[in-house]
């Protein structure tokens, strides 16, 4: 049988990697080395639980949400579509939706975000991202998971955080931290597992995409 290509769409972890401006950096420090004369190499690793590519279950904004290891992998796993939106538009609201298919389960964006993380893994505050709008126009067309390639899936100015609110609270699993540039637009199978953190509020993940 013929190999199936993958595109990989997490973000590389690395020290100097971008992060949400207030969360740990990433740092990758060895304990034990081959090169040192140690019979083998492990490495100490210091993450936030929102570090590069990762899923926002709901207790991330919502009390008493379900927590990372709660999450259904099923709900993480499967036919998705990546649409790309316009590298003119500032935010993702109900007019860039407007192509998105029929009863559309899980939805990655792709904006001119992918791009500038080609041109260089530094974090920039002006992303694209989903609108308030938006994101009740994706609850209502029935999406329960939105990816995005940007380090959050709003830009907030006022510390409510309205989009979190709104998708998580309406059933849509939030995933963030994409690397879309990859990913023509289409039908996809996407493959994302975040790690098992026991009571996490978040889970730094794996996630590629194949032909369905």
């Amino acid at each position: 049988m013929p190999a199936v290509p993958w595109i990989d769409i997490s973000m590389p972890l690395a020290a100097g990697m971008p992060s949400f401006p207030g969360d740990p950096q990433f740092a990758n420090e060895p304990v034990r080395s081959l090169a040192q004369g140690d019979p083998y190499s492990v490495s100490a690793l210091r993450l936030g639980s929102h570090a590069g590519t990762h899923v926002d279950p709901p207790c991330h904004f919502l009390a008493g949400g379900a927590t990372i290891d709660e999450v259904d992998l099923g709900r993480l796993n499967g036919p998705c579509v990546v649409v790309d939106i316009p590298p003119n538009a500032t935010s993702i609201g109900p007019t860039e939706l407007g192509s998105l298919p029929p009863n559309p389960e899980r939805v990655l964006f792709r904006t001119r975000n992918s791009a500038r993380w080609r041109a260089s893994l530094e974090f920039f505050p002006d992303y694209v991202a989903v609108s308030d709008a938006g994101a009740a126009e994706l609850l209502r067309r029935g999406v329960r998971l939105v990816g995005v390639d940007s380090l959050s899936v709003e830009r907030d100015t006022d510390g409510r955080f309205p989009v979190h609110h709104r998708l998580l609270g309406g059933g849509c699993l939030i995933l963030e931290g994409l690397l879309l540039d990859g990913a023509p637009p289409g039908r996809y199978s996407l493959h994302c597992m975040p790690l098992r953190v026991r009571r996490g509020d978040g889970g730094p993940a794996r996630a590629a995409l194949t032909g369905l």
